[in-house]
């Protein structure tokens, strides 16, 4: 192994969310087709003594708060590793979102120091410590087109879906995703409705054809009701002729797909006026071109 390394870090959207209800346990029951797209931090990895996080945006915390610094944490009081490392990262991915930067950030950190350390981890006992990290986390040790059930920490891949040209722009806002959970109100669920309905959302999300089927998120009705802008992003995301577009996640972000380069290139362009509006021309990331890029 040499002595350091840099991996990309991805970014996701979610091509279908379904809020299905409120668990037992006090969280939401959801399902959720994820898709990694081209956008992506790097993260570098080097041997050290200790464990230190260095990243030049100075929002992004790089201490104990920080999911990347908590995944080197408990990777080494689990498997008592005395080795440390120097993690770098060069932030691409707005954060807060709704791209999945901070839950990808985790994994790929799970992936590397594995790697830097040498250690033995079966993908069962990895992906649950990527659990415990996040909701999110563990899909990003697959990458690609993944169904995500529960808090979205149960993953399926699914057959990677044939995605046009795609455009994603994040305007300057922060949403809490807790408070689009309580937005929601959603109804308490029983083991046998949330099986009924479950059985329903994942009929769709394995249906799912991007280009031709309504894209569905419902915090959209909640989240665009209290950030109009955010609204204003998909409805001109379809004005300048995507075929489609959908919120990722709880926001801020926006992906709209487009049938043609030629448009999409037109839509960039049209874009400037928005100097508010992060924009990012990106394209669908394959499971196979995922682990590529990871070297799993």
């Amino acid at each position: 192994m040499p002595s350091s390394f840099t991996f990309p870090s991805f970014a996701k959207v979610n091509l279908y969310l379904r809020v299905i209800g409120k668990r037992a346990d006090g969280f939401h029951e959801i399902c959720t087709v994820f898709q990694t797209i081209s956008l992506h931090d790097r993260i570098t990895f080097a041997e050290s003594d200790g464990i230190t996080l260095t990243c030049r945006n100075p929002r992004i915390p790089v201490g104990g708060r920080n999911l990347i610094v908590r995944a080197a944490e408990i990777l080494r009081e689990r498997y008592s590793v005395r080795q440390g490392a120097k993690i770098r990262l060069e932030k691409k991915i707005p954060s807060p979102g709704g791209l999945g930067g901070g839950s990808s950030n985790a994994a790929v950190a799970l992936i590397g120091l594995q790697r830097l350390w040498d250690l033995d981890i079966s993908d069962d006992d990895l992906s649950s410590i990527a659990s415990e990290l996040g909701s999110d986390v563990p899909f990003f040790l697959y990458g690609g087109t993944a169904i995500g059930t529960g808090r979205g920490e149960a993953v399926e891949p699914l057959a990677d879906k044939t995605l046009r040209p795609m455009i994603v722009i994040t305007p300057k806002i922060r949403v809490s995703t807790a408070k689009a959970y309580a937005a929601i109100g959603a109804s308490n669920l029983t083991k046998e409705a949330s099986n009924r309905i479950l059985r329903v959302c994942r009929n769709e999300a394995e249906s799912l054809d991007p280009l031709h089927s309504v894209l569905i998120n419902d915090f959209e009705s909640s989240v665009f009701a209290a950030y109009p802008e955010i609204g204003e992003v998909k409805r001109t995301l379809l004005d300048l002729g995507a075929v489609s577009a959908v919120l990722s996640g709880s926001g801020a972000s926006v992906v709209g797909m487009f049938d043609k380069e030629e448009t999409r290139q037109a839509a960039i362009k049209a874009l400037d006026i928005r100097s508010t509006w992060r924009k990012f021309a990106v394209a669908a990331i394959s499971r196979d071109e995922y682990r590529e890029a990871l070297r799993r």
